[in-house]
């Protein structure tokens, strides 16, 4: 199998995301990694996992194993045009490694933790990019406290 390219990776628009948030908050349904560094300020998805891009050369076969059951990981940076799809990227290409063929099977659950659809049915893990970054989610979900945490509206007044 080749190794996946940018080409590939596939994106989630900020209403997708936020819809599953609202539906199902929690780690049994999608995990939100955000890879911003030092302007990792203004706020974050509720909930996402702080993972700075320049750590990931170290970090991220770790995190594949962590994620490993998670049905979706979606990644962001700020505008997600440069770390957040290589972030992608390295994440499917350590799990290409990690798990051969490339295919970590997950259970799917429903937001009440139960095993969805038929008994052991299992779905491939989704790995999505956050189209537009936290720029464009604190567009439109900043003040929104069920979906951004520790949002600074001050910060984004005069843009990114």
């Amino acid at each position: 199998m080749s190794e996946p390219t940018l080409r590939e990776l596939n994106h989630i628009s900020r209403e997708a995301l936020s819809s599953i948030l609202l539906a199902a908050p929690s780690e049994d349904t999608v995990v939100v990694v955000d890879v911003r560094d030092d302007d990792h300020i203004g706020g974050h998805i509720r909930a996402s996992r702080h993972v700075p891009s320049s750590t990931l050369e170290y970090t991220a076969s770790s995190l594949v194993k962590e994620l490993q059951n998670a049905p979706r990981v979606v990644f962001h940076c700020a505008l997600s045009q440069q770390r957040g799809p290589k972030a992608a990227l390295k994440y499917l290409r350590e799990r290409e490694k990690l798990f051969p063929g490339g295919t970590i099977n997950v259970t799917a659950k429903n937001k009440d933790g139960a095993a969805e659809g038929d008994a052991g049915e299992t779905k491939k893990q989704e790995v999505l990019v956050l189209d537009g970054g936290f720029v464009e989610w604190q567009e439109k979900y900043g003040n929104d406290s069920r979906l951004t945490e520790n949002y600074n509206a001050k910060l984004w007044e005069d843009g990114y």
